[in-house]
Parts: C-alpha cells; sequence; structure tokens
C-alpha cells in the first residue's frame, strides 16, 4: 500500500480509537501509535486488591454513538458491549438532611422535585421539554458539524437552530436560566451542576447549556456491563477486527511536515511516512511538542482552562444501601467552591463530592462480597503549580469529613485500599495539558466556536480529535469528534465511503 493509502493516530483514547475505526473502514491502513502501554486513555482501568477500578470518566449516555459505529464496521455490537438502562440517574444529598432521586422518566422526576422541594410538577416538565427542543435544534447543529467549514454547516439545520435560539440561550448565565425556572435552591444547584459536564462555571456559562440535563434525564442514563472500560475494551477489539495496528509504549516524538503539508511522524528516531495524520492528544501539547510551533500553541492557551479533579480510588469493607451507582453530595455554597475553581483556582474547604460505585450494578464482580468500590471525586482547578501534596491531605479531610456528617459513618475505619488520580498524575498519562479534564471551559458564550477545529486550516493531512478540540470533551462528543473527522476525510480523499 503507498503513502497516499496510510494513516497514522496519535493516542489511543477513545477518539483515537474511534477515528482509527473510521479510517479503516474507510480503507485507510491505519496506525494507532500511544505512548501508555495500554488503550483508553483517560477511560483506563485498574485493580487494587479485590476491588476493581474504571480511573477515569464513569458517566455512561447516547449509546447511540457507539452502536453507530458498530454498525458502521459492520459488526455486531452485542458481540463485544452490553449495558443497561437505569431508572435514576443520580441520588442528591444535601446539608439539611434533604435527599432527591434524580429519575431518568420526565414524570417520575417532576413528581419527586414536587414531593421533596415543592416544585411545580408542570414547570419541571416544560424545562425538560425545553432541554430537550435546545439540544435538537441547536445542540445538534454543535455537536455533529463542524463549525469551521461552510459546507459542513451548509448541511446543518442552520435555520431551525435560529428559530430556537433565545436571548437567555447567550446573554444569560446557566444559573439565571434555573433560578428563572426553578423555586427551589436545591433544585437550582442540582441543575446548575450540569455545567460540570464540560468542567465549566453554572455562574459564567451560558444559559446554552440548560440542553445539557436533557442527554441525561430524558435520554437516559446506562451502565455498561463490566464497567466502563468495557467500552475501551469493546473499540479496541474493534479496532483490531478492522485491522488497526498498535504500538504501545511508543510515544510520538514529532509530526513530519513540509510545504504545507504532513509527511509522516518521527518514532524512536525513524521516520514513519504517511500523508494522513490525526491527532488524539491534546491539541497544545500537538502544536508545542510535535509540531514545534511554540507561538500557535500560545494562541491555544488564551482559552480559559476547564477544572481538573481530584480522585481517590476506595475500597470499602461495607455496603451502604442508601447509595446508587452515581451519588452527589453537595457543598453548602456552590458559588464559592466555582469562584476558587476558576477565579483563586486553589482548593475549597467544603468540595462538592461525586462517589461512583460500580459494584452496585455488579456485586460480587467489581468488589468482594459485602464489600464497594468507591471512586470519590471532587472538582480541581486546572493544574498552574499548586501544592498538590498539601491538597491531597487536605481534599481527603474534607471529603472524609463532610461524608461522614451525611451518611452518619466513620469512613476512615471502612477504607481497606486507597489509590489517588491528581491534575498532574492525569497531565502526565494522558497529555491534558494542566491536567484539564475537557480542554477549555465553556465560560463565555463564544466558547463553542473557539474551540479547535477537528482539522489544521495550514497543514493538508493533519485532523484532531478528542476532549481538547471540537465539539467538547466526555464520550460522547470525543465520539462525535471522531465521526466530523471522518466526514471530513471522506470529502478531502474522496473514499467511498461517506461517514
Amino acid at each position: 500500500m503507498n503513502t497516499a493509502s496510510k494513516a497514522i493516530v496519535i493516542g489511543a483514547g477513545i477518539a483515537g480509537l474511534a477515528a482509527a475505526i473510521r479510517l479503516a473502514v474507510q480503507g485507510f491502513e491505519v496506525t494507532i501509535y500511544e505512548k501508555n502501554e495500554y488503550p483508553g486513555g483517560k477511560l483506563s482501568y485498574f485493580e487494587s486488591g479485590d476491588y476493581h477500578f474504571d480511573a477515569g470518566p464513569s458517566l455512561f449516555t447516547q449509546p447511540e454513538n457507539l452502536e453507530e459505529l458498530f454498525t458502521l464496521a459492520g459488526e455486531p455490537i452485542v458481540a463485544y458491549f452490553t449495558y443497561q438502562s437505569l431508572p435514576i440517574s443520580f441520588k442528591y444529598f444535601y446539608e439539611d438532611g434533604s435527599i432527591i432521586n434524580a429519575y431518568t422518566n420526565a414524570g417520575l422526576l417532576a413528581k419527586e422535585l414536587n414531593e421533596k422541594l415543592g416544585e411545580e410538577e408542570s414547570e419541571v416538565q416544560q424545562y425538560l421539554k425545553d432541554s430537550e427542543k435546545l439540544y435538537h435544534n441547536i445542540g445538534t447543529v454543535f455537536v455533529n458539524h463542524s463549525l469551521h467549514k461552510r459546507s459542513s454547516l451548509f448541511n446543518a439545520a442552520i435555520g431551525k437552530a435560529l428559530a430556537t435560539l433565545r436571548w437567555k440561550h447567550l446573554f444569560r448565565s446557566m444559573y439565571q436560566v434555573n433560578r428563572k425556572a426553578f423555586k427551589h435552591p436545591h433544585t437550582v444547584q442540582l441543575f446548575n451542576r450540569f455545567a460540570t459536564y464540560n468542567g465549566s462555571n453554572p455562574y459564567k456559562a451560558p444559559g446554552m447549556l440548560t440542553l445539557i440535563p436533557h442527554l441525561e434525564l430524558n435520554q437516559g442514563t446506562f451502565y455498561p456491563r463490566g464497567g466502563m472500560i468495557s467500552i475501551t475494551n469493546a473499540l479496541y477489539q474493534l479496532a483490531l477486527k478492522k485491522g488497526v495496528q498498535f504500538k504501545f509504549n511508543t510515544p510520538v516524538q514529532r509530526i513530519i511536515y513540509h510545504s504545507n503539508a504532513v509527511k509522516g511522524v518521527v518514532v524512536n528516531q525513524e521516520n514513519i511516512f504517511a500523508n494522513l495524520i490525526v491527532s488524539n492528544t491534546d491539541v497544545y501539547f500537538t502544536y508545542k511538542n510535535l509540531l514545534n510551533q511554540p507561538e500557535k500553541a500560545k494562541k491555544i492557551l488564551k482559552q480559559e482552562r476547564s477544572s481538573s479533579a481530584f480522585i481517590f480510588y476506595w475500597g470499602i469493607n461495607r455496603e451502604f444501601e442508601e447509595l446508587e451507582l452515581h451519588n452527589i453530595f453537595f457543598s453548602k455554597d456552590y458559588p464559592a467552591e466555582f469562584d476558587h475553581l476558576f477565579r483563586l483556582k486553589k482548593l475549597y474547604t467544603d468540595p462538592t463530592v461525586y462517589i461512583n460505585i460500580t459494584s452496585k450494578c455488579e456485586p460480587g464482580i467489581q468488589a468482594p462480597a459485602g464489600r464497594e468500590n468507591w471512586f470519590v471525586m471532587v472538582n480541581a482547578p486546572a493544574n498552574i503549580g499548586q501544592d498538590w501534596q498539601a491538597y491531597r491531605q487536605h481534599y481527603r479531610e474534607f471529603v472524609i469529613q463532610k461524608l461522614n456528617r451525611i451518611l452518619k459513618t466513620d469512613l476512615e475505619q471502612l477504607i481497606e485500599t486507597e489509590e489517588i488520580l491528581d491534575p498532574v498524575i492525569m497531565e502526565s498519562r494522558t497529555s491534558s495539558y494542566r491536567g484539564s479534564l475537557y480542554g477549555t471551559s465553556s465560560n463565555s458564550k463564544m466558547a463553542a466556536f473557539l474551540r479547535h477545529p477537528n482539522f489544521s486550516t495550514q497543514l493538508k493531512g493533519l485532523y484532531f480529535v478528542g476532549g481538547s478540540v471540537h465539539p467538547g470533551g466526555g464520550i460522547p462528543l470525543c465520539l462525535k469528534s471522531a465521526k466530523i473527522m471522518g466526514e471530513l476525510v471522506a470529502k478531502d480523499y474522496k473514499t467511498s465511503k461517506k461517514l
């Protein structure tokens, strides 16, 4: 096969795996170079004693993105991957003792919020209908199309999007929209939390982000059998079935380019030639380290980074019947928490705590019988040189104090195993600049348009996928980025497959 038919993908994250599969389906000979010894990027896995832990993303929505990819590849997804729907997306705990079950049924959720917080059922259901309309009429334009190609936008339903757009979506914050929609501060806080799904601040991010609840509360929340790592494993096996070659423990040192076109990569001081290259590493590092273009890398830094996270992986030697798969323990002062995350960029003493427990869905498999595997995460600022060693102990104390208070337990005595992930470790493992989970934040009304496109405007044959580029971070959007890239390649290279 000649060089023109070869493609190189840099990074075996979820977007990189999906990109490789799409290129292989188009007829390219694809090789993925990955610096780690495993695929999946942030979506990885480890064991600590007898406890199993998904290391990164823990929420699974929009399974149709995976199903579409397997259909495209001509493979039955059930042979690789199965999942179940959940009646409750999250269980929310407040300091005053309030507990809310966020049902993935609009009627049940409206009833819950009415009984617990006094919200009008009709207003809750109307909010969810508005969220659905926003997503279908506006959100799909952003997530399914390149915003940087006229030809791509021409095929999008721009007219319907403009007809749906309202002043509040762009010129009011997510918090302002939610405060107007609901009566109780707890309900406002619950719906403000959806800004964290792309690492943003609900007090700054535009009201447009109120489309996010639709993905979880209307479309549903799901659990992949075997845990989130089963998504990585399924995509890895599908890529192998499609002939993709993997080179693990093999970081790319440089992208070779000449006369405004890519020519290949340098790996282990050896030139590997290909005229199509897809970067699934952070776009900042791509320009700074792989293209040796520090000035262009600096321009990317003008955009505010998303939040990061501090994660404790705890093996707990008892079961908590009051907990679900996904649980949130809210801070008392949400504005102060986000002020610390984005303006002060330092630790907050009362962080919101998220606990994911996969043993709830697979008891005796994800953790020993009668015990639970806790993935405990708090929002953290992106790394700018904070004292993370000190933060590690402080976060641990604050989290344990909060959980002891709300759950009325002595958590310290229940922790059998412990592992920790902070923004510095995150950056070293996944090349996410400053440990930002989603690349840039969405704290401005122009954020969606400022994300780096899925192609290079200066180097022919160079494309980008993953959380640091359009349309954003998180599993669904990373898969969407690969789809957009595939469609651009199909047009640019006039392949027989239109994706």
